[in-house]
Protein backbone atom coordinates (compact mmCIF):
# COMPACT_ATOMS: atom_id res chain seq x y z
CA UNK A 1 0.00 0.00 0.00
CA UNK A 2 1.40 3.37 -1.01
CA UNK A 3 0.39 6.48 0.90
CA UNK A 4 -0.65 9.61 -0.95
CA UNK A 5 -1.84 12.98 0.30
CA UNK A 6 -5.46 13.75 -0.40
CA UNK A 7 -5.27 17.23 -1.87
CA UNK A 8 -8.33 19.41 -1.68
CA UNK A 9 -11.57 19.41 -3.47
CA UNK A 10 -13.96 22.30 -2.99
CA UNK A 11 -15.65 21.65 0.35
CA UNK A 12 -17.05 23.78 3.11
CA UNK A 13 -14.47 25.95 4.87
CA UNK A 14 -14.98 24.06 8.12
CA UNK A 15 -13.86 20.75 6.63
CA UNK A 16 -10.37 20.87 5.10
CA UNK A 17 -9.55 17.70 3.21
CA UNK A 18 -6.02 17.67 4.53
CA UNK A 19 -4.52 19.52 7.46
CA UNK A 20 -1.44 19.54 9.62
CA UNK A 21 -1.78 21.21 13.00
CA UNK A 22 0.99 23.12 14.70
CA UNK A 23 1.62 20.12 16.95
CA UNK A 24 1.67 17.54 14.17
CA UNK A 25 4.72 16.63 12.12
CA UNK A 26 4.00 16.83 8.40
CA UNK A 27 4.25 13.45 6.60
CA UNK A 28 6.67 12.95 3.71
CA UNK A 29 3.83 12.86 1.19
CA UNK A 30 2.65 16.30 2.32
CA UNK A 31 6.18 17.71 2.09
CA UNK A 32 6.51 16.27 -1.43
CA UNK A 33 3.29 17.97 -2.57
CA UNK A 34 4.36 21.28 -0.99
CA UNK A 35 7.80 21.12 -2.61
CA UNK A 36 6.20 20.50 -6.00
CA UNK A 37 4.07 23.62 -5.63
CA UNK A 38 7.11 25.55 -4.41
CA UNK A 39 8.83 24.44 -7.61
CA UNK A 40 6.11 26.12 -9.68
CA UNK A 41 6.67 29.45 -7.94
CA UNK A 42 10.45 28.94 -8.13
CA UNK A 43 10.06 28.62 -11.89
CA UNK A 44 8.12 31.89 -12.13
CA UNK A 45 10.75 33.79 -10.15
CA UNK A 46 13.56 32.20 -12.14
CA UNK A 47 12.05 33.17 -15.49
CA UNK A 48 11.32 36.79 -14.59
CA UNK A 49 14.78 37.55 -13.18
CA UNK A 50 16.70 35.71 -15.91
CA UNK A 51 15.05 37.73 -18.65
CA UNK A 52 15.47 40.97 -16.71
CA UNK A 53 19.24 40.49 -16.58
CA UNK A 54 19.34 39.82 -20.33
CA UNK A 55 17.44 42.96 -21.40
CA UNK A 56 20.44 45.04 -22.56
CA UNK A 57 21.79 42.09 -24.60
CA UNK A 58 18.37 41.47 -26.15
CA UNK A 59 18.04 45.14 -27.08
CA UNK A 60 21.49 45.22 -28.64
CA UNK A 61 21.05 42.11 -30.81
CA UNK A 62 17.46 42.77 -31.90
CA UNK A 63 17.96 46.56 -32.19
CA UNK A 64 15.21 47.44 -29.68
CA UNK A 65 14.93 50.89 -28.06
CA UNK A 66 14.42 51.36 -24.32
CA UNK A 67 10.70 52.01 -24.78
CA UNK A 68 10.24 48.89 -26.95
CA UNK A 69 12.53 46.80 -24.73
CA UNK A 70 10.21 47.28 -21.78
CA UNK A 71 7.64 45.23 -23.71
CA UNK A 72 9.77 42.12 -23.19
CA UNK A 73 8.85 42.51 -19.52
CA UNK A 74 5.49 44.19 -20.04
CA UNK A 75 4.34 41.52 -22.51
CA UNK A 76 4.70 38.94 -19.75
CA UNK A 77 2.99 41.24 -17.26
CA UNK A 78 0.18 41.91 -19.73
CA UNK A 79 -0.64 38.21 -20.08
CA UNK A 80 -0.11 37.55 -16.38
CA UNK A 81 -2.15 40.48 -15.07
CA UNK A 82 -4.84 40.16 -17.72
CA UNK A 83 -5.73 36.52 -17.05
CA UNK A 84 -5.03 36.08 -13.31
CA UNK A 85 -8.58 36.70 -12.13
CA UNK A 86 -9.89 34.28 -14.75
CA UNK A 87 -7.16 31.79 -13.87
CA UNK A 88 -7.99 31.81 -10.18
CA UNK A 89 -11.69 31.28 -10.67
CA UNK A 90 -11.12 28.63 -13.34
CA UNK A 91 -9.01 26.68 -10.84
CA UNK A 92 -11.86 26.83 -8.32
CA UNK A 93 -14.45 25.59 -10.81
CA UNK A 94 -12.60 23.14 -13.06
CA UNK A 95 -10.12 21.64 -10.63
CA UNK A 96 -6.83 23.09 -9.42
CA UNK A 97 -4.64 20.13 -10.44
CA UNK A 98 -6.01 20.08 -13.98
CA UNK A 99 -5.53 23.83 -14.47
CA UNK A 100 -2.04 23.76 -12.96
CA UNK A 101 -0.74 20.95 -15.17
CA UNK A 102 -2.24 22.22 -18.42
CA UNK A 103 -0.83 25.70 -17.84
CA UNK A 104 2.62 24.27 -17.06
CA UNK A 105 2.62 22.60 -20.48
CA UNK A 106 1.81 25.89 -22.19
CA UNK A 107 4.52 27.63 -20.14
CA UNK A 108 7.15 25.13 -21.35
CA UNK A 109 6.09 25.53 -25.00
CA UNK A 110 6.20 29.33 -24.79
CA UNK A 111 9.70 29.15 -23.28
CA UNK A 112 10.94 27.20 -26.29
CA UNK A 113 9.25 29.61 -28.69
CA UNK A 114 10.85 32.66 -27.05
CA UNK A 115 14.32 31.18 -27.34
CA UNK A 116 14.01 30.37 -31.03
CA UNK A 117 12.50 33.50 -32.60
CA UNK A 118 14.43 36.40 -34.14
CA UNK A 119 11.65 38.94 -34.53
CA UNK A 120 10.99 41.32 -31.57
CA UNK A 121 7.23 41.08 -32.10
CA UNK A 122 7.30 37.28 -31.91
CA UNK A 123 9.53 37.48 -28.85
CA UNK A 124 7.03 39.74 -27.08
CA UNK A 125 4.17 37.44 -28.19
CA UNK A 126 5.96 34.47 -26.63
CA UNK A 127 6.36 36.42 -23.41
CA UNK A 128 2.64 37.25 -23.46
CA UNK A 129 1.70 33.57 -23.86
CA UNK A 130 4.06 32.60 -21.06
CA UNK A 131 2.57 35.27 -18.80
CA UNK A 132 -0.95 34.04 -19.57
CA UNK A 133 0.11 30.49 -18.66
CA UNK A 134 1.60 31.71 -15.37
CA UNK A 135 -1.73 33.45 -14.68
CA UNK A 136 -3.25 29.98 -14.36
CA UNK A 137 -0.38 28.20 -12.56
CA UNK A 138 0.10 30.85 -9.84
CA UNK A 139 -3.42 30.99 -8.33
CA UNK A 140 -3.93 27.24 -8.83
CA UNK A 141 -0.75 26.43 -6.89
CA UNK A 142 -1.38 28.96 -4.14
CA UNK A 143 -5.01 27.87 -3.68
CA UNK A 144 -3.97 24.20 -3.42
CA UNK A 145 -1.78 25.21 -0.48
CA UNK A 146 -4.40 27.38 1.21
CA UNK A 147 -7.06 24.66 0.95
CA UNK A 148 -4.65 21.93 2.04
CA UNK A 149 -3.42 23.70 5.18
CA UNK A 150 -5.96 25.07 7.67
CA UNK A 151 -5.88 28.77 8.46
CA UNK A 152 -3.43 29.49 11.25
CA UNK A 153 0.15 28.46 12.09
CA UNK A 154 0.26 25.53 9.64
CA UNK A 155 -0.84 27.62 6.68
CA UNK A 156 1.43 30.50 7.71
CA UNK A 157 4.39 28.12 7.85
CA UNK A 158 3.55 26.58 4.48
CA UNK A 159 3.11 29.97 2.80
CA UNK A 160 6.37 31.25 4.28
CA UNK A 161 8.22 28.29 2.76
CA UNK A 162 6.31 28.68 -0.51
CA UNK A 163 7.11 32.38 -0.95
CA UNK A 164 10.76 31.82 0.05
CA UNK A 165 11.07 29.46 -2.91
CA UNK A 166 9.81 32.22 -5.17
CA UNK A 167 12.53 34.51 -3.86
CA UNK A 168 15.10 31.73 -4.24
CA UNK A 169 14.01 31.31 -7.85
CA UNK A 170 14.43 35.03 -8.39
CA UNK A 171 17.90 35.18 -6.83
CA UNK A 172 18.97 32.01 -8.67
CA UNK A 173 17.65 33.53 -11.88
CA UNK A 174 19.87 36.57 -11.40
CA UNK A 175 22.99 34.40 -11.30
CA UNK A 176 21.85 31.96 -13.98
CA UNK A 177 20.66 34.85 -16.13
CA UNK A 178 24.06 36.47 -15.87
CA UNK A 179 25.82 33.22 -16.78
CA UNK A 180 23.40 32.39 -19.60
CA UNK A 181 23.61 35.90 -21.03
CA UNK A 182 27.39 35.61 -21.20
CA UNK A 183 26.83 32.59 -23.48
CA UNK A 184 23.81 34.02 -25.30
CA UNK A 185 20.59 35.71 -24.16
CA UNK A 186 18.46 33.00 -25.83
CA UNK A 187 19.44 30.57 -23.10
CA UNK A 188 17.57 32.70 -20.57
CA UNK A 189 14.41 31.76 -22.48
CA UNK A 190 15.30 28.13 -23.19
CA UNK A 191 16.43 27.07 -19.69
CA UNK A 192 12.97 27.30 -18.01
CA UNK A 193 11.49 24.85 -20.57
CA UNK A 194 13.06 21.62 -19.23
CA UNK A 195 12.45 22.77 -15.66
CA UNK A 196 8.76 23.30 -16.42
CA UNK A 197 8.56 19.85 -18.06
CA UNK A 198 10.21 18.24 -15.01
CA UNK A 199 7.77 19.99 -12.64
CA UNK A 200 4.87 18.93 -14.87
CA UNK A 201 5.91 15.25 -14.76
CA UNK A 202 6.39 15.44 -10.99
CA UNK A 203 2.98 17.07 -10.62
CA UNK A 204 1.28 14.23 -12.48
CA UNK A 205 2.78 11.79 -9.99
CA UNK A 206 2.54 13.77 -6.75
CA UNK A 207 -0.84 15.53 -7.02
CA UNK A 208 -3.73 13.01 -7.02
CA UNK A 209 -6.39 13.44 -9.68
CA UNK A 210 -9.78 14.06 -8.08
CA UNK A 211 -11.37 15.42 -11.24
CA UNK A 212 -13.67 18.37 -10.93
CA UNK A 213 -14.63 19.67 -7.48
CA UNK A 214 -17.42 17.82 -5.69
CA UNK A 215 -20.83 19.35 -5.18
CA UNK A 216 -23.36 20.86 -7.54
CA UNK A 217 -22.03 22.19 -10.81
CA UNK A 218 -21.95 25.97 -10.86
CA UNK A 219 -22.65 27.93 -14.00
CA UNK A 220 -19.62 29.62 -15.54
CA UNK A 221 -19.79 33.39 -15.72
CA UNK A 222 -18.69 33.66 -19.35
CA UNK A 223 -19.74 37.30 -19.77
CA UNK A 224 -18.05 38.35 -16.54
CA UNK A 225 -14.89 36.45 -17.47
CA UNK A 226 -14.74 38.11 -20.89
CA UNK A 227 -15.42 41.59 -19.51
CA UNK A 228 -12.89 41.39 -16.66
CA UNK A 229 -10.17 39.90 -18.86
CA UNK A 230 -10.66 42.57 -21.54
CA UNK A 231 -10.60 45.31 -18.89
CA UNK A 232 -7.38 44.03 -17.31
CA UNK A 233 -5.68 43.47 -20.67
CA UNK A 234 -6.61 46.93 -21.92
CA UNK A 235 -5.60 48.58 -18.62
CA UNK A 236 -2.15 47.01 -18.60
CA UNK A 237 -1.68 47.67 -22.33
CA UNK A 238 -2.70 51.32 -21.95
CA UNK A 239 -0.39 52.10 -19.05
CA UNK A 240 2.65 50.41 -20.60
CA UNK A 241 2.11 52.05 -24.01
CA UNK A 242 1.33 55.51 -22.61
CA UNK A 243 5.03 56.37 -22.32
CA UNK A 244 5.42 56.13 -26.10
CA UNK A 245 2.09 57.55 -27.32
CA UNK A 246 1.69 60.12 -24.52
CA UNK A 247 -0.35 60.09 -21.32
CA UNK A 248 -2.59 62.93 -22.55
CA UNK A 249 -3.01 61.62 -26.10
CA UNK A 250 -6.53 60.83 -27.39
CA UNK A 251 -5.54 57.17 -27.74
CA UNK A 252 -4.50 56.88 -24.07
CA UNK A 253 -7.48 58.83 -22.73
CA UNK A 254 -9.86 56.89 -24.95
CA UNK A 255 -8.40 53.58 -23.77
CA UNK A 256 -8.81 54.58 -20.13
CA UNK A 257 -12.42 55.53 -20.86
CA UNK A 258 -13.06 52.09 -22.38
CA UNK A 259 -11.43 50.43 -19.35
CA UNK A 260 -13.72 52.39 -17.04
CA UNK A 261 -16.77 51.38 -19.09
CA UNK A 262 -15.70 47.72 -18.97
CA UNK A 263 -15.21 47.89 -15.19
CA UNK A 264 -18.67 49.39 -14.70
CA UNK A 265 -20.16 46.71 -16.96
CA UNK A 266 -18.31 44.00 -15.04
CA UNK A 267 -19.63 45.23 -11.67
CA UNK A 268 -23.19 45.29 -13.02
CA UNK A 269 -22.81 41.77 -14.39
CA UNK A 270 -21.37 40.41 -11.13
CA UNK A 271 -24.22 41.92 -9.11
CA UNK A 272 -26.87 40.21 -11.25
CA UNK A 273 -25.42 36.88 -12.37
CA UNK A 274 -26.29 33.76 -10.36
CA UNK A 275 -22.70 32.47 -10.13
CA UNK A 276 -20.35 35.48 -10.42
CA UNK A 277 -16.72 35.23 -11.42
CA UNK A 278 -15.91 37.71 -8.64
CA UNK A 279 -18.14 37.80 -5.61
CA UNK A 280 -17.86 41.50 -4.83
CA UNK A 281 -18.48 40.88 -1.15
CA UNK A 282 -15.01 39.35 -0.83
CA UNK A 283 -13.59 42.88 -1.02
CA UNK A 284 -15.39 43.72 2.24
CA UNK A 285 -12.85 41.47 3.91
CA UNK A 286 -10.29 43.98 5.21
CA UNK A 287 -7.50 41.42 4.99
CA UNK A 288 -8.17 40.85 1.29
CA UNK A 289 -8.53 44.55 0.49
CA UNK A 290 -5.41 45.61 2.41
CA UNK A 291 -3.31 42.82 0.91
CA UNK A 292 -4.41 43.58 -2.66
CA UNK A 293 -3.71 47.31 -2.45
CA UNK A 294 -0.39 46.81 -0.70
CA UNK A 295 0.69 44.14 -3.19
CA UNK A 296 0.38 46.72 -5.97
CA UNK A 297 2.77 49.03 -4.11
CA UNK A 298 5.27 46.31 -3.19
CA UNK A 299 5.76 44.86 -6.65
CA UNK A 300 5.13 48.16 -8.43
CA UNK A 301 7.91 49.94 -6.57
CA UNK A 302 10.32 47.05 -6.99
CA UNK A 303 9.61 46.57 -10.72
CA UNK A 304 10.43 50.24 -11.30
CA UNK A 305 13.54 50.03 -9.13
CA UNK A 306 14.87 46.92 -10.87
CA UNK A 307 14.42 48.55 -14.28
CA UNK A 308 16.36 51.63 -13.12
CA UNK A 309 19.04 49.48 -11.48
CA UNK A 310 19.49 47.29 -14.56
CA UNK A 311 19.92 50.25 -16.92
CA UNK A 312 22.20 52.03 -14.43
CA UNK A 313 24.54 49.11 -13.79
CA UNK A 314 24.78 47.69 -17.30
CA UNK A 315 24.35 50.72 -19.56
CA UNK A 316 25.99 53.47 -17.48
CA UNK A 317 28.52 51.57 -15.35
CA UNK A 318 29.11 48.93 -18.07
CA UNK A 319 28.94 46.06 -15.62
CA UNK A 320 28.54 42.59 -17.08
CA UNK A 321 25.19 40.80 -16.59
CA UNK A 322 26.83 38.51 -14.03
CA UNK A 323 28.28 41.45 -12.08
CA UNK A 324 24.86 43.07 -11.99
CA UNK A 325 23.30 39.80 -10.83
CA UNK A 326 25.83 39.55 -7.99
CA UNK A 327 25.01 43.13 -6.99
CA UNK A 328 21.34 42.18 -6.53
CA UNK A 329 22.11 38.78 -4.97
CA UNK A 330 22.22 39.85 -1.28
CA UNK A 331 18.54 40.81 -1.46
CA UNK A 332 17.56 37.40 -2.82
CA UNK A 333 19.63 35.53 -0.25
CA UNK A 334 18.04 37.43 2.63
CA UNK A 335 14.57 36.53 1.34
CA UNK A 336 15.52 32.89 0.74
CA UNK A 337 16.81 32.42 4.29
CA UNK A 338 14.52 34.87 6.09
CA UNK A 339 11.24 34.23 4.27
CA UNK A 340 10.51 30.81 5.84
CA UNK A 341 10.66 32.43 9.30
CA UNK A 342 8.10 35.11 8.51
CA UNK A 343 5.17 32.81 9.32
CA UNK A 344 6.25 32.68 12.96
CA UNK A 345 6.42 36.49 13.06
CA UNK A 346 2.92 36.74 11.59
CA UNK A 347 1.64 34.31 14.24
CA UNK A 348 3.09 36.52 16.96
CA UNK A 349 2.55 40.07 15.70
CA UNK A 350 -0.11 39.85 12.97
CA UNK A 351 0.20 40.19 9.19
CA UNK A 352 -0.57 43.93 9.13
CA UNK A 353 2.37 44.84 11.35
CA UNK A 354 4.80 42.67 9.40
CA UNK A 355 3.67 44.07 6.04
CA UNK A 356 4.04 47.64 7.35
CA UNK A 357 7.55 46.92 8.60
CA UNK A 358 8.48 45.46 5.22
CA UNK A 359 7.19 48.51 3.35
CA UNK A 360 9.08 50.84 5.68
CA UNK A 361 12.23 48.93 4.76
CA UNK A 362 11.43 49.45 1.04
CA UNK A 363 10.99 53.19 1.50
CA UNK A 364 14.38 53.56 3.19
CA UNK A 365 16.07 51.31 0.61
CA UNK A 366 14.88 53.35 -2.35
CA UNK A 367 15.72 56.61 -0.61
CA UNK A 368 19.29 55.49 0.04
CA UNK A 369 19.78 54.57 -3.62
CA UNK A 370 19.49 58.25 -4.51
CA UNK A 371 23.17 58.68 -3.56
CA UNK A 372 24.39 56.70 -6.63
CA UNK A 373 26.87 58.36 -8.98
CA UNK A 374 29.07 57.47 -11.94
CA UNK A 375 31.70 55.78 -9.72
CA UNK A 376 29.79 54.20 -6.84
CA UNK A 377 31.32 52.44 -3.90
CA UNK A 378 29.24 49.26 -3.85
CA UNK A 379 29.50 48.68 -0.09
CA UNK A 380 28.37 52.22 0.72
CA UNK A 381 26.07 53.25 -2.15
CA UNK A 382 24.38 50.03 -3.31
CA UNK A 383 24.68 47.24 -0.72
CA UNK A 384 22.62 48.98 2.01
CA UNK A 385 19.69 49.29 -0.40
CA UNK A 386 19.98 45.62 -1.40
CA UNK A 387 20.02 44.49 2.24
CA UNK A 388 16.93 46.56 3.04
CA UNK A 389 15.18 45.32 -0.10
CA UNK A 390 15.83 41.74 0.96
CA UNK A 391 14.49 42.47 4.43
CA UNK A 392 11.42 44.17 2.94
CA UNK A 393 10.61 41.22 0.70
CA UNK A 394 11.33 38.64 3.41
CA UNK A 395 8.78 40.35 5.64
CA UNK A 396 6.10 41.59 3.25
CA UNK A 397 5.84 38.93 0.53
CA UNK A 398 4.94 35.95 2.76
CA UNK A 399 2.80 38.14 5.02
CA UNK A 400 0.81 39.52 2.07
CA UNK A 401 0.02 36.02 0.78
CA UNK A 402 -1.08 35.00 4.27
CA UNK A 403 -3.18 38.14 4.70
CA UNK A 404 -4.80 37.87 1.25
CA UNK A 405 -6.25 34.40 1.97
CA UNK A 406 -7.24 34.89 5.61
CA UNK A 407 -10.95 34.56 6.34
CA UNK A 408 -11.73 33.25 2.84
CA UNK A 409 -13.64 29.99 2.29
CA UNK A 410 -12.08 27.05 0.48
CA UNK A 411 -14.41 27.52 -2.50
CA UNK A 412 -12.98 31.03 -3.08
CA UNK A 413 -9.30 30.45 -2.33
CA UNK A 414 -8.50 30.44 -6.05
CA UNK A 415 -10.32 33.74 -6.42
CA UNK A 416 -8.50 35.30 -3.46
CA UNK A 417 -5.16 34.00 -4.77
CA UNK A 418 -5.92 35.38 -8.23
CA UNK A 419 -6.84 38.76 -6.80
CA UNK A 420 -3.59 39.25 -4.90
CA UNK A 421 -1.50 37.98 -7.81
CA UNK A 422 -3.39 40.31 -10.15
CA UNK A 423 -2.61 43.18 -7.79
CA UNK A 424 1.10 42.35 -7.88
CA UNK A 425 1.19 42.30 -11.67
CA UNK A 426 -1.02 45.32 -12.35
CA UNK A 427 0.97 47.34 -9.82
CA UNK A 428 4.18 46.29 -11.55
CA UNK A 429 2.85 47.23 -14.99
CA UNK A 430 1.65 50.66 -13.93
CA UNK A 431 4.80 51.54 -11.99
CA UNK A 432 7.09 50.32 -14.76
CA UNK A 433 5.21 52.42 -17.32
CA UNK A 434 5.44 55.54 -15.16
CA UNK A 435 9.14 55.03 -14.42
CA UNK A 436 9.88 54.46 -18.12
CA UNK A 437 7.99 57.63 -19.02
CA UNK A 438 9.97 59.64 -16.45
CA UNK A 439 13.28 58.30 -17.75
CA UNK A 440 12.36 58.88 -21.41
CA UNK A 441 11.24 62.45 -20.71
CA UNK A 442 14.67 63.47 -19.45
CA UNK A 443 16.56 62.89 -22.75
CA UNK A 444 19.99 63.17 -21.06
CA UNK A 445 23.23 63.57 -23.00
CA UNK A 446 26.08 63.70 -20.49
CA UNK A 447 26.85 61.21 -17.72
CA UNK A 448 25.83 63.76 -15.10
CA UNK A 449 22.50 64.28 -16.82
CA UNK A 450 21.91 60.52 -16.96
CA UNK A 451 22.52 60.26 -13.21
CA UNK A 452 20.22 63.22 -12.61
CA UNK A 453 17.48 61.58 -14.72
CA UNK A 454 17.41 58.62 -12.32
CA UNK A 455 16.50 60.80 -9.33
CA UNK A 456 12.89 61.68 -10.28
CA UNK A 457 12.30 58.05 -11.32
CA UNK A 458 13.62 56.86 -7.94
CA UNK A 459 11.42 59.47 -6.24
CA UNK A 460 8.40 57.91 -8.00
CA UNK A 461 9.45 54.45 -6.81
CA UNK A 462 9.89 55.70 -3.23
CA UNK A 463 6.50 57.43 -3.36
CA UNK A 464 4.77 54.23 -4.48
CA UNK A 465 6.25 52.29 -1.56
CA UNK A 466 5.26 55.08 0.85
CA UNK A 467 1.69 55.05 -0.51
CA UNK A 468 1.56 51.30 0.14
CA UNK A 469 2.73 51.81 3.71
CA UNK A 470 0.03 54.43 4.30
CA UNK A 471 -2.64 52.17 2.75
CA UNK A 472 -1.81 49.14 4.86
CA UNK A 473 -1.76 51.18 8.08
CA UNK A 474 -5.05 52.91 7.20
CA UNK A 475 -6.93 49.71 6.30
CA UNK A 476 -5.51 46.98 8.52
CA UNK A 477 -4.00 49.13 11.25
CA UNK A 478 -1.09 48.17 13.46
CA UNK A 479 -3.03 46.55 16.27
CA UNK A 480 -2.22 42.96 17.05
CA UNK A 481 -5.22 40.80 16.09
CA UNK A 482 -6.90 38.56 18.61
CA UNK A 483 -5.15 35.23 18.93
CA UNK A 484 -6.52 32.63 16.58
CA UNK A 485 -6.69 29.03 17.61
CA UNK A 486 -6.02 26.62 14.79
CA UNK A 487 -8.52 23.74 14.65
CA UNK A 488 -7.09 20.56 16.09
CA UNK A 489 -7.63 18.32 13.10
CA UNK A 490 -5.83 15.11 12.30
CA UNK A 491 -4.20 14.78 8.89
CA UNK A 492 -6.41 12.76 6.59
CA UNK A 493 -4.49 10.39 4.34
CA UNK A 494 -5.75 8.03 1.69
CA UNK A 495 -4.30 4.58 1.19
CA UNK A 496 -3.88 3.91 -2.52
Amino acid sequence: MQTHVVLPTVTTPATPVLSATSGTRWPASLWAALMLLCGVLFLDGLDVSMVGVALPSIGSELHMSTSSLQWVISGYVLGYGGFLLLGGRTADLLGRRRVLLLALGVFAAASLLGGLVNDPTLLIAARFIKGAAAAFTAPAGLSIITTTFPEGPSRNRALSIYTAFGASGFSSGLILGGLMTEVGWRWTFLLPAPIAIAVLIAGIKLIPDHGRPDGPRQGYDVLGAATSTLALLLLVYTVVSASSVGWASPITLGSFAVVLALVVAFVMIERRVAHPLLRLGILRNKNVLAADLTAMAVFGSYAGFQFIGTIYMQSLLHWSPLSMALAFLPAGLIVAFGGPRTGALVNRFGAGRIVALGLASFVVAYGLFLQIDANPNYALAILPSMVLLGLGFALSFPALNIQATTGVGDDEQGLASGLVQTSFQVGGAIALAVVTAVLDAAAPRTTAEVIASYHPALAVVTGIALAGLIATVAISGLRKPAAEQEPALEPELAQV
